[in-house]
């Protein structure tokens, strides 16, 4: 079932965190970060953008959510997405279907493109973006160092249906759900 996340889900969402950090190049972190830290991230992310998980009997077994990759005014029209699958949710197609959701929260946002930071050794995560729509837009290589290993990031991109120029900025996420809600 896929369901907003709240702050109690963040113990068991920095479980599923964690392996990618200590294990893997995916996430070009070096230290998982504290319960603290990564709750300062939820609730930065989530004052403007979804965060949903995967329960199943009551378990967290994956999440998604959006965020903001640039700063300044003229790119308010672009938002990020991110997900981490526990090994018991990864080739079922709960990520498919995670970020389907969370996109389509962002598209209704008023989100112009959403983009994918991809480390190029991840080449599991880089043929999932091609089946879901996303095309490559930029290559960094070489841009940072994990394990002792120079490594790249793929930056891959998804676009809006709609080319009219919008006139006001993309809503909060939690407009959109109070919409549904009424």
């Amino acid at each position: 079932m896929i369901r907003i996340a709240t702050e109690k889900d963040i113990p068991q969402m920095l479980a599923i965190y964690a392996p990618y950090v200590e294990q893997t190049t995916y996430s070009f972190e070096y230290t998982v970060p504290t319960l603290q830290e990564f709750t300062g991230r939820f609730l930065k992310y989530t004052a403007q953008c979804p965060w949903l998980v995967w329960e199943e009997d009551g378990r967290v077994l994956g999440y998604a959510y959006g965020s903001l990759p640039f700063e300044r005014s003229a790119y308010a029209w672009c938002a990020e997405v991110s997900i981490y699958l526990s090994p018991q949710a990864q080739g079922r197609g709960v990520g498919r279907r995670l970020y389907a959701a969370v996109e389509e929260i962002l598209w209704r946002q008023g989100y112009r493109i959403i983009y994918a930071l991809i480390t190029t050794e991840n080449e599991g995560s880089l043929r999932f973006h091609e089946k879901v729509g996303y095309t490559y837009c930029a290559r960094f290589p070489d841009c940072g160092i994990k394990f002792g290993r120079s490594l790249g990031v793929i930056w891959m991109e998804k676009k809006a249906k709609s080319v009219e120029i919008p006139s006001s900025p993309p809503v909060s996420w939690r407009e959109i759900v109070e919409t549904d809600r009424n």
